[in-house]
Order: C-alpha cells, then structure tokens, then sequence
C-alpha cells in the first residue's frame, strides 16, 4: 500500500511516501481502506519531534490517527462491523495511508448523507472540543470565550457550547469573524487591547476561556479570568509555565457519541467546513498550510 512516511523529526519536508506492507487487522480491530484522512495540527507536532515528552513516536512513522473509509477486513473477536462498513473515527496505526487499522469499538457508521472529507473532520474535533468542555464545566448561563473559534476545533467547540446554553465569544482573524458569527458566537478579532475589547463585550466578565489557537493569547485569559482557573489550551506549550491546564489527557474516543453528531453533521445542524483538501501524496503540502495556522474549518487528505 502507499503511505506517507517520516523517519526523522523535522519540517515537512522529513514526509515522503512509501509503499509498504498491507497491515493485517488483529483481535478486535478492522481494516478500514481510507477514503479520506483529517489533518490535525498535532499531526505537524508530533513529526516535528515537538510532542515526545506526550506522544513519544517510534520511527520511521506514519503520520495521523483520524480517518474516514470503508471496512476492508474484520479480525477475530469483531462482529458488530463487516467488510463494506462506511465508518469514521480513530485509527490504531497511521492514517496517512492507503488502509490502517482500527479497533472496532471507537468506529461509528458513516451516514449516507455525509460525504468523505465532512466525515474525516469529526472526530478529533468532536472528541477534543467536549473534552475541553467538560474539563472547564461549561454550562447554561456561562460565558466562554474561544480562541481560534474558526479553525476545526474551534468551529465544533463554539456550537457544543452554544448548544449547553452558553454564550460564546469566539476570536478569529478578520477575514473569519461573518463565520464565526453564524456559529452562534459573538465574533471578536484577536490581536491588541484583546481584554479592553472582550470587556466591552462582557461587562459581567468570562466564566471560561478555551484556547484553541496556541497564538500566544493565555496572558489575555489570565488577565480576564483574574487567574488561571477555568482556563484550558489544546495549543499553547507555555501553559504549564503559566499555571494552565494544557489538554493532553486521553481521548475519550466514544463511537456512540461520534455517530450520534455524524448524524447531526449530516442533518446540517452540526456543521463542519472544510478548509482544503489535497491528495494522500500532497501531504506535505497539506502539512504546511496546517502548521502555518489561520484555517477556516479542516484541512483534509483524499485518499484513492
């Protein structure tokens, strides 16, 4: 099978592809033969040799742990999917590949009315975005400022809170603020006097920030919240010299969950964008419009 490799820490430039072995699905894992992968900037994180300390990686590696396909094969142990499955979810081995493995217990079904790419952005975010919620105990009445309320994570985040009851104050660049606004947050620009203006807006103050951005804005969310409680990154590795919490605990990787907002996606009541999509062997390429940040939804691979 083609697969994208690195076999070094470094820039995009470490990702080349490779054909390598077809994995073989062990006791209670399916093959999934990839239609479409979410790129996620701790994917750029991790190749880069920045995430060891959290994800140690042994090389050479394939890239990736989210993915969006149709089940191949089915390994012993396994009988609530069969081979001609349309799943999503996580994948046990690296994404950026032809086929990967998967457990079968964290694969929802893919709804017919969700198209491959729409598919792949779920679960990472969904995942991470109520994981961040839940952690900072968002609920009805709360004003939550995000950070980065455009990007993947971000888009998914504002809607979960809104949908707790919340009133979101979401930063993006101004290019970005009419989407942010039709996610149901209040949209801000990020940048200077960010405190002046987000007081203007919540005269009352913020009851939670979640930085999903990493762009240097969690001095702002101490000044706001008048410490560090209730404040959350996904992003900025400075937060433990800060005193916040950084998101690094495991992923809850629930299938029901996962189809139960598939299906919202595919409703059009959750709505997931797209920022890009580039082809398995564009990788590096997609990589870097990762890693350069201010994306509007998720970037994605297609996978043939």
């Amino acid at each position: 099978m083609k697969a994208i490799v690195f076999d070094r820490f470094g820039g995009t430039e470490v990702l080349h592809q490779e054909v390598l072995e077809t994995p073989q699905p062990g006791p209670g894992q399916v093959r999934v033969r990839v239609k479409a992968v979410g790129v996620n900037p701790v994917d750029g994180k991790i190749r880069s040799g920045g995430m060891e300390a959290i994800f140690p990686t042994t090389l050479p590696a394939v890239p990736g742990g989210e993915i969006a396909g149709v089940v191949d094969a089915v390994g012993e142990g396994v009988d609530r999917l069969k081979a001609g499955d349309e799943v999503l979810g996580w994948s046990d081995t690296g994404s950026y590949a032809q086929y990967a493995l998967a457990s079968a217990a964290v694969l929802a079904p893919k709804p017919a009315g969700l198209d491959w790419p729409h598919a792949a952005a779920l679960p990472v975010a969904t995942d991470g975005a109520e994981r961040v919620l839940d952690l900072l105990g968002v609920t009805s009445g709360d004003t939550l400022l995000i950070h980065g309320a455009s990007g993947a994570l971000g888009t998914i985040a504002v809607q979960l809170a809104v949908a707790r009851g919340a009133r979101v104050i979401g930063t993006a660049g101004p290019a970005n603020q009419d989407y942010v606004t039709s996610l149901g947050a209040t949209a801000l620009v990020y940048g200077d006097n960010l405190v002046e203006r987000v007081r203007e807006l919540a005269p009352e103050g913020v009851d939670a920030v979640f930085d999903a951005a990493g762009k240097g804005a969690l001095e702002d969310s101490i000044a706001l919240r008048g410490g560090t409680d209730r404040i959350v990154t996904t992003a900025d590795f400075r937060a433990r010299e800060l005193g916040v919490v950084f998101a690094e605990g495991p992923q809850r990787r629930s299938a029901a969950r996962l189809a139960e907002l598939a299906q919202k996606a595919a409703d059009g009541t959750l709505v997931t964008t797209i920022s890009a999509t580039y082809p398995l062997a564009d990788a590096a390429e997609a990589q870097r419009a990762s890693d350069a940040g201010h994306n509007r939804g998720k970037i994605v691979l297609t996978v043939n």
